[in-house]
């Protein structure tokens, strides 16, 4: 069976999508196989999140994660690479090395898609050599940041965040949940409108989507509102934060954007927050818009489930946080914060490295929170101090089996406890506002989209159980999905309507038919006719994926009775510190225990391309 045959087979059998195997069609004929395959390969490896494919894993035995290997083993034998994959692909004409403008490119030993490779190296440049440093009068910086950091006896790390900032074009403040990053960006702003003087400064707030811009919005604002300015000084500092779709200017069913790199964002600073969920090629774009003379902030904790999309940006570029500063970035950074700060050993990604800062101290969870307990043992892939966190007693963790049929049934019916106050305000004919922050207090998360443990299953199960309790309504017309109080979420950006991916909406009829309101970014509310909405979903269960960028007094954890795996450590690290005050986590130990120890793998060169 030829190459073509092969690889149409593999998308019947779903170890392919239709877009992999047309590519690799495009890319080479069944007379160079080889070629063929591997650009199937390298296609599926993106759309599976990775950024390139390492020659070595081009073998039966990683070929579609060890599913179907005697069709692997067909797939090979039929490549017949008659002496190393190096030198079949680079007879290739479809394949160069650095230079050449080729569908594929192999640089060293890892294979890319075309675009990739210039997405990461676009991102390792502007890390790294465009990191510059920003002379600035050091006596003043010292000056403004005792005024904005109280002394403390060990190293303030917020502090020498801020400091890092202040002196380096572009910076990477990274950090768990309750350490202070909207605190430490808080500070750092106030210190840059400061230290301004009579120039305005156009700064900018964004995020990867609704939620998370929302959340800036309202977090920095009480931050900054705690904060010694005077008016003229407050009234320089931005209102609100947007989505990094919005702000890049994405039009209605196009590809293109607005800003780019010839015709750059209008801003001095950039503040881009829930930076683990930006992806390669968003990234890429996102440095391409930004002026030459501008400062990026970049704020996320590099321990959070990567993005979506192909690449881990943030985890590759904090890789290097724990080879500290260059020995110059070190000195300076003691004399601008008053704290002895030790220089690193090594001398590699010297500029990539003097701008980051890990933010090491949690001010939310303390040795009394279970959440925080948990979330260390998991980080650290520890087991034994999982369990121990489970055996202490903490009030604010919850861990139940999901063994038998009844224990299935518990859950739901926690759900709909844990949704019942908004369903009542609902009744009540409360604001929307109301309505949409009392939905925003609990959220059941999943590891799947599918099944009795995915976000179909889950949703279908709890409305039934909500509709059997009376706090929802069927609706009329049985080809409908509308009533009143379904909760959805955005799944496809709609720029004109002002939605986008990950955007809560709630359906409620006041009197006017009904309409689906929305929180949006700036504190406001705005309805829409569903018939005008993009894709959507009900979001009584939601992915953890999904979750980013949100916290819940009360987070659920629904993992699948059986390992599968996208149940990894950095998702139940991510869902578990999507809790403010309580987590149930619903779960077998068994899968619980091999997500705790199986780490999040994405392929890329980004951590190698920094010297």
């Amino acid at each position: 069976m030829r190459m073509t045959a092969l690889l149409q087979l593999a998308v019947e059998q779903k170890l392919l999508r239709a877009l992999d195997a047309q590519f690799a069609i495009v890319i080479a004929s069944d007379e160079h196989p080889a070629v063929m395959l591997a650009a199937a390969l390298v296609s599926h490896d993106a759309g599976e999140g990775h950024v390139c494919i390492p020659l070595s894993r081009l073998t039966p035995e990683f070929c579609f994660a060890g599913r179907q290997p005697d069709f692997a083993e067909q797939l090979f034998a039929q490549a017949a690479i008659k002496t190393n994959w190096r030198e079949t692909l680079l007879a290739s004409p479809a394949v160069s090395e650095h230079e050449g403008t080729t569908p594929l490119k192999l640089i060293g030993e890892r294979l890319y898609l075309n675009r990739m490779w210039q997405n990461e190296q676009a991102v390792a440049r502007f890390f790294g050599a465009e990191n510059r440093a920003i002379p600035l009068d050091e006596g003043l910086v010292v000056s403004v940041l005792n005024q904005l950091f109280a002394p403390m006896p060990d190293i303030d790390w917020q502090k020498v965040a801020a400091a890092v900032a202040l002196t380096r074009r572009i910076s990477v403040i990274s950090g768990g949940p309750g350490t202070g990053k909207t605190t430490t960006v808080a500070k750092l702003l106030a210190a840059l409108v400061q230290l301004s003087g009579t120039q305005t400064l156009r700064i900018q707030l964004a995020a990867p989507t609704g939620k998370a811009a929302a959340r800036l919005t309202e977090s920095l604002g009480s931050a900054l509102s705690r904060l010694p300015l005077d008016d003229a000084q407050k009234a320089a500092l931005p209102n609100d934060a947007c989505t990094l779709h919005r702000l890049l200017g994405a039009q209605p069913n196009s590809q293109r954007l607005r800003y780019h790199a010839g015709n750059p964002l209008h801003l001095d600073v950039l503040v881009v927050d829930e930076a683990s969920m930006v992806d390669l090629p968003m990234m890429a774009k996102l440095i391409n818009a930004i002026p030459a003379h501008a400062r990026v902030i970049f704020l996320g904790d590099r321990d959070q489930l990567a993005s979506v999309e192909a690449g881990a940006v943030l985890g590759d570029i904090c890789h290097y946080v724990t080879y500290g500063y260059s020995p110059d970035r070190a000195a300076e950074l003691s004399r601008l914060t008053g704290y002895a700060l030790p220089a690193g050993e090594s001398a590699q990604a010297n500029a990539l490295r003097d701008g980051l800062c890990l933010l090491q101290k949690s001010y939310r969870f303390d040795s009394q929170s279970g959440i925080g307990q948990l979330a260390f043992a998991i980080n650290t892939s520890d087991v034994k101090q999982a369990r121990a966190a489970f055996a202490k007693g903490f009030t604010d963790i919850t861990k139940q089996p999901l063994r038998e049929t009844e224990d299935y049934a518990v859950m739901i019916a926690d759900a709909v406890e844990g949704y019942r106050p908004y369903l009542e305000l609902m009744h009540n004919r409360a604001e929307p506002a109301d309505i949409l922050e009392a939905f925003g207090r609990y959220q059941l998360l999943c590891a799947l989209r599918d099944g009795p443990f995915g976000v179909s299953g889950l949703n279908n199960r709890i409305e039934l159980a909500l509709i059997q309790k009376r706090l929802i309504e069927r609706p009329n017309q049985a080809a409908s999905r509308w009533y009143n109080g379904r909760p959805i979420m955005i799944s496809r950006n709609d720029s004109s309507l002002g939605l986008f991916n990950g955007d809560i909406g709630i359906a409620l009829d006041r009197g006017e038919g009904l309409r689906i309101w929305f929180p949006m970014p700036d504190g406001t509310i705005k309805s829409v006719q569903p018939s005008r909405l993009p894709g959507h979903d009900t979001a009584y269960a939601m992915t953890v994926h999904k979750s980013q960028g949100s916290e819940f007094d009360h987070a659920a954890l629904v993992l699948p009775n059986q390992y599968t795996a996208v149940v990894t450590r950095e998702l139940v690290y991510t869902a578990i510190t999507r809790a403010r005050k309580r987590l149930s986590l619903y779960a077998d130990d068994r899968v619980l225990e091999k997500a705790i120890v199986t780490k999040t793998e994405r392929r890329s060169g980004l951590m190698e391309s920094f010297s």
